[in-house]
């Protein structure tokens, strides 16, 4: 590649890579935030919750806008508001201001990731460039996550206001770079210059309460009747939404796509992929921090390791996707990824960290092999008026994913953990029990992956419905 087009490839996994360390800096600063703002725990707990909500609920929406309004406009009009809106909660005085600010934070995220991987498989050729390109994107994306809890551990010396405004610094920036070096498109045309107003209304109310009816798991039976109440409703909607784009003129999402093998495929293998990554991630850490007694600091120290799929999706990963194909690279790392959590299944009170560490660098190079090639695999075959869907839906895919894995193992441990006596060795049967589910999550996506292994390639699709 020439030297524009890394460095346009560097303002695009900065993109993601803000993202990224967005998530994880907050997940270290919510304890700060709650004892200085005086918040309630339901109040706190929401400062999470509202992004995943917007993330979640938008994806879809904001893959199909890169395509329709404009991939470079997208991109830079919501890297915009995310970064307004990170400002904002940093000079959040109450909850509700923060969990606004957090909302559209989130929304934002939702609009300008998929733009970024839509820019990507647009702006480089498809084969081994573009492969290259949209595995240093995903490197970056989870090396983002894991540096990001070390970074916010970092600036929590300086206040927790202050990772609100790094990302902005480092925001602006990119900003600055992308106004630059993102290529100017044409205007997408659309052929009677309409837009499925109605179908980007259901698609969004309906990933809104299914996403809301996930993280509802972690509260396990209490209030069953809001989840399941939320859950049926998203479903009803989404019914309507099919409805709508069946008649729709010009529909926001062409259902054919929905009927591709490969894409249901590749973003069933994300949503449980990283589903178990993020479940495995946030039982640990709560294993060290609340079992252990380790600090904020000394937990992300001891994850960093996880963060080997940085150095290994740009470097080692190209090579065997070039050498064996996506398929395998992706099925190897599933069962990496199943050997690494069985391995943490017998964790005891004591474990020391040389114990811990296989798991840790295990699960790093599994994602490494599985999410990169994923992301080929979910774009590829697609025609290039719907990369930005392509994209969309794999992003929705892993925010579902990232809301089920980590809701189902906190319910799991709810649950188990309210039925012992408090004593460590009753906690650390509840650990033992919810750290089942990402090792089932992963067999379950493995058994998924095997399916492919001697599928034909893919081919582009028409516009047809």
């Amino acid at each position: 590649m020439s030297r524009r087009a890394w460095a346009l490839l560097l303002v695009l996994c900065g993109s993601i890579f803000l993202e990224g360390i967005d998530v994880a800096m907050l997940s270290v600063a919510v304890p700060s935030i709650k004892s200085d703002l005086e918040l309630p725990t339901g109040t706190a707990s929401w400062v999470m919750t509202a992004y995943v909500l917007g993330y979640a609920g938008f994806t879809l929406l904001g893959g199909r806008a890169a395509d329709l309004l404009g991939r470079r406009r997208m991109f830079l009009i919501w890297l915009g508001v995310f970064l307004g809106f990170s400002m904002l909660g940093g000079f959040a005085t109450n909850g509700w201001t923060l969990i606004v600010a957090r909302f559209v934070t989130g929304v934002a995220a939702a609009f300008m990731t998929p733009a970024a991987m839509s820019i990507i498989t647009t702006s480089y050729k498809e084969g081994p460039q573009r492969n290259k390109a949209l595995l240093v994107f995903a490197g970056t994306a989870a090396g983002g996550f894991t540096l990001g809890l070390v970074i916010g551990g970092l600036l929590m010396q300086l206040g927790w206001r202050w990772v609100f405004f790094a990302p902005v610094l480092l925001g602006s920036l990119i900003l600055l770079a992308a106004l630059r070096l993102l290529p100017v498109q044409a205007r997408p045309t659309r052929r009677d210059g309409s837009f499925d107003l109605m179908g980007a209304a259901t698609a969004a109310g309906t990933m809104l309460l299914l996403a809301y009816s996930i993280v509802r798991l972690e509260h396990g039976i209490h209030g069953w009747q809001v989840t399941v109440g939320a859950a049926s409703a998203g479903l009803l909607l989404a019914a309507g939404f099919v409805m709508v784009e069946r008649h729709a003129t010009v529909p926001l999402v062409r259902l054919g796509i929905l009927r591709k093998t490969s894409t249901v495929r590749a973003n069933l293998s994300a949503l449980l992929f990283v589903g178990a990554f993020f479940g495995f991630q946030f039982m640990v850490t709560l294993y060290l921090q609340q079992l252990r007694g380790w600090s904020s600091m000394e937990t992300a120290l001891a994850l960093i390791v996880m963060g080997a799929d940085a150095v290994l999706a740009p470097t080692l990963t190209p090579r065997l996707v070039s050498r064996f194909g996506n398929a395998r690279v992706i099925f190897g790392g599933f069962l990496i990824a199943i050997l690494s959590y069985v391995l943490f299944l017998p964790v005891g009170l004591d474990w020391p960290y040389a114990a811990m560490l296989p798991t840790l660098f295990l699960s790093g190079t599994a994602f490494a092999f599985v999410y990169g090639p994923l992301t080929i695999a979910a774009t590829e075959g697609t025609e290039e008026s719907e990369h930005g869907l392509a994209g969309g839906l794999f992003q929705t895919a892993t925010q579902f994913g990232a809301a089920t894995g980590i809701s189902a193992v906190t319910a799991v441990y709810v649950l188990v953990e309210a039925n012992g006596d408090g004593s460590p060795q009753e906690i650390l049967s509840a650990f033992r029990t919810a750290l089942i589910v990402p090792a089932a999550m992963v067999a379950l996506g493995a058994i998924l992956m095997a399916f492919s292994l001697r599928a034909p390639p893919p081919r582009a699709v028409g516009t047809g419905d």
